[in-house]
């Protein structure tokens, strides 16, 4: 199985910039047996019933993007992503810069400024912050191919939390499409809501080796509730599952056929053949890049074929895609 095999052309006029306002006019095809309807994400509760129960991942962008320039003058930037020592103010990150090293000092700006003191493999590092520093100056790490620094309007869900400290560095996209009053004109037609937690790190975003099958992720955790677990083993209708992290984490979690509560590290990773033991009945979801790890889960809950035809055709009808982009419903064949 070769990742070749999940490559599609995708024009750049077609990357999203910028989220759309209001969050729920974005587009939706929704892949439904073997039509492909094209819709307003506000119209996604005509696809859902009373009974059914609708699982969000409910984690929150943090602020971990660092900026600043190094001694010799050239831009640097710091993506922080995890507390080593907190009395010494010691991170692991990931470094943007040029030729960074072992003893690069990076100034910040308001007196801080960042070291790197350890090289932890190819590009991470360890830095140890000094100086008056505050998270109140960082920024969201946002992907590389949307050209701003986003903010929190257009990069966090309407149901976003803190949970316990940890936080995602990078959005749960599928959830940015529901407002506060979709939401609740989902509930009032007698959907339950769920929220779970997965916290995103790099590892989602890796490069796929050539052959799949050979293909390392990194871990991320995420917390599964008991009344969560519950209200989703006890459903009377299907279960319906927004983003491709939703849908790790509650595969990560089964047991004996049921879901159950969690607070763990998931190093699952999904492509095609993977037989879902969460029995999701759909999945709601952004246009994922070419050849990523998200991409393959997509195929691999719906079907190789029906994906890449749905992106051909997104792309003639110039979808918007990735991140801020628009977003499909794809049900399991038969549903």
């Amino acid at each position: 199985m070769n990742i070749l095999e999940y490559d599609y052309r995708l024009p750049e006029e077609l990357i999203a910039q910028n989220a759309a306002m209001p969050r729920d006019c974005a587009r939706l095809m929704v892949l439904q047996e073997e039509k492909i309807i094209h819709k307003r994400f506000s119209d996604i509760a005509g696809y859902l019933r009373k009974g059914d129960v609708l699982v969000l991942n409910s984690t929150k962008v943090i602020r971990s993007k660092l900026v600043g320039k190094k001694d010799s003058g050239s831009s640097a930037e710091i993506i922080l992503t995890d507390c080593l020592d907190k009395g010494n103010n010691i991170w692991e990150c990931h470094i943007k810069a040029r030729n960074p090293h072992v003893g690069t000092r990076i100034l910040l700006g308001k007196g801080a400024d960042a070291t790197l003191i350890r090289q932890n493999s190819v590009d991470r590092f360890s830095v140890r912050i000094s100086g008056k520093f505050s998270f109140d100056d960082a920024l969201l790490p946002n992907p590389p191919y949307i050209k701003h620094d986003v903010t929190e309007e257009e990069y966090q869900t309407v149901y976003a939390r803190e949970c316990r400290g940890k936080g995602s560095l990078a959005a749960p996209t599928a959830g940015l499409h529901f407002t506060k009053d979709l939401l609740r004109k989902i509930k009032d037609k007698g959907v339950k809501i769920v929220f779970i937690a997965l916290h995103v790190g790099f590892g989602t975003f890796l490069p796929i080796m050539d052959d799949i099958e050979d293909h390392k992720t990194e871990g991320e955790y995420f917390e599964i509730s008991k009344n969560a677990a519950k209200t989703i083993n006890n459903r009377k209708g299907r279960l319906i599952v927004v983003g491709t992290t939703t849908l790790k984490a509650l595969e990560s979690s089964v047991a004996d056929g049921k879901i159950m509560p969690a607070k763990k590290v998931s190093e699952i990773f999904i492509y095609p053949g993977h037989e879902f033991s969460s029995r999701p009945d759909a999945l709601i979801t952004n246009f994922h890049l070419p050849k990523s790890s998200l991409l393959l889960l997509t195929c691999a809950f719906c079907g190789k074929e029906r994906i890449m035809h749905s992106y051909k055709e997104a792309v003639e009808k110039k979808y918007r895609f990735y991140s801020l982009g628009d977003a499909m419903m794809m049900y399991r064949k038969n549903i």
